[in-house]
């Protein structure tokens, strides 16, 4: 297939683009790279398959050539990034959603929706399960991301029932490993730093509330599974395994070694207290379940932490025109 990936050069949107290489595939990365980075496609740039092409698919999305399948992930999804951003990531969730729509509908290609469990909200039904529908604050400073991620749902369902689109939407739960910014804000990301650092990790309210941790690998296979499928969704993507925020620091402080002081601060508003995915619908219909444990996903995640030197945002984009030459780079 050829595939275009919208958010590419992101953290999880850079590891769907070298599965899908792995395997054979053509990649197309659109990226603005306004969160994402140009270091996370340094493997993806070696394979002649791969082009880069700069664009924020709010204004529009068009690429030359044929395109059989769309994946569409191009939001902030960190809290710090979507409050930073707040027309922004409205304006991916919807304008963005809606040209990337268009543009599988132009190509009859398949569309995927990578949506997320935060269309849960708080939730009052443990696991989740897809056909909860959700409990969100629609004006809560969550709302921005909550929000434009559930119409970004309704956008790609109508496109499919209305207009004959061949879509399929995944929910994707907490996921962690190798590409994670530093100052993302997310939980295991802000723990590993803080912990290598020989800074106080830092929980947020009483540490009591679960997450459930999804290695980024089983991640990008599941996204695999879904382009591959004729599932529209939605489906749940995560790792059922459930841990409170405290054994998650605790975990992270025997594997780094590093006795860090833990230090508390209050529950940011509409903070889920319990997220954890019911998977049997993954399980049926794509063959997909998680094999990667808690442990050895943060093993690799640590190492790769560790072993990080200097700036790449900083990479200058001159090093992937060469290989995009002939697609066009739009600001």
């Amino acid at each position: 297939m050829r595939v275009l990936i919208t958010g590419g050069a992101g953290f999880l949107g850079s590891h769907l683009c070298d599965a899908l290489l792995r395997r054979g595939d053509a990649v197309v990365c659109v990226d603005d790279l306004s969160m994402g980075r140009l270091e996370n496609l340094r493997q993806a740039r070696r394979n002649p398959a791969f082009r880069f092409i700069q664009c924020d698919v709010t204004r529009g999305l068009d690429v030359p050539g044929p395109v059989d399948a769309v994946a569409h992930l191009a939001s902030p999804a960190s809290p710090p990034d979507y409050l930073r951003r707040p027309l922004q990531t409205l304006a991916a969730g919807s304008r963005g959603t809606e040209h990337a729509l268009a543009l599988a509908r132009r190509h009859g290609a398949r569309f995927l929706l990578a949506s997320t469990s935060e269309v849960y909200g708080s939730p009052e039904v443990h696991p989740q399960t897809e056909d909860y529908w959700g409990h969100v604050n629609p004006v809560g400073p969550r709302s921005v991301y909550d929000e434009s991620k559930r119409f970004a749902e309704a956008l790609t369902t109508a496109h499919r029932t209305a207009l004959g689109v061949d879509t399929g939407i995944v929910r994707i739960f907490n996921t962690y490993g190798p590409r994670m910014r530093e100052d993302d804000g997310r939980v295991v990301s802000n723990f590993i730093t803080q912990a290598l650092g020989g800074d106080a990790i830092t929980v947020y309210g009483s540490g009591e509330q679960t997450r459930s941790f999804c290695y980024v690998d089983d991640l990008a296979r599941g996204l695999v599974a879904m382009l591959d499928s004729d599932e529209p969704g939605p489906v749940n993507l995560g790792n059922p395994a459930e841990f409170t925020v405290t054994e998650l620091a605790g975990l992270v402080r025997r594997m780094t070694g590093v006795e860090a002081p833990v230090h508390y601060r209050e529950l940011p508003q509409d903070d889920p207290p319990r997220r954890r995915p019911a998977i049997d619908r993954a399980v049926r219909t794509l063959g997909w379940r998680p094999v990667v444990d808690l442990a050895e996903g943060l093993r690799h995640t640590i190492d790769w932490f560790a072993t990080r030197s200097g700036d790449p945002a900083t990479e200058p984009l001159a090093e992937v025109g060469a290989r995009s030459a002939d697609l066009p780079v739009v600001g």
